[in-house]
């Protein structure tokens, strides 16, 4: 194996790159509506938002959908949590080992 020379970084995964990309839809919603209360018209899209409301339903709903979609990607790199504490120890003790954690046990007076 390899030596790691930075900090263990989580595995971008097949879900966590769909989730990212809803999370861009979602972010692009935000800012077709924004952009209707800059501008006072559809400036990303030429006819769309055309009245205040859509504005206000296409920035609330990306705004929804982009908290949708990080808290999915939060839920997936939960997942690698043991994985990467592991590794993140193995880094530790191999780079800074003043710095390692005390092993869990039993309490000693």
């Amino acid at each position: 194996m390899i030596p790691m020379t930075r900090p263990p970084r989580p595995k971008l995964t097949g879900r966590i790159f769909a989730y990212a990309l809803v999370d861009v839809f979602g972010l692009f919603c935000v800012g077709i509506g924004a952009s209707w209360f800059a501008a006072g018209k559809g400036a990303i899209l030429t006819n769309f938002p055309s009245s205040a409301a859509e504005a206000v339903a296409c920035t609330v709903g990306g705004i929804v959908v982009m908290l949708w979609a990080v808290s999915r990607i939060l839920r997936e790199l939960a997942k690698q949590a043991p994985e990467m504490q592991a590794k993140y120890d193995s880094y530790i003790a191999t780079h800074h080992p003043d710095k390692l954690r005390p092993k869990p046990g039993p309490e000693q007076d």
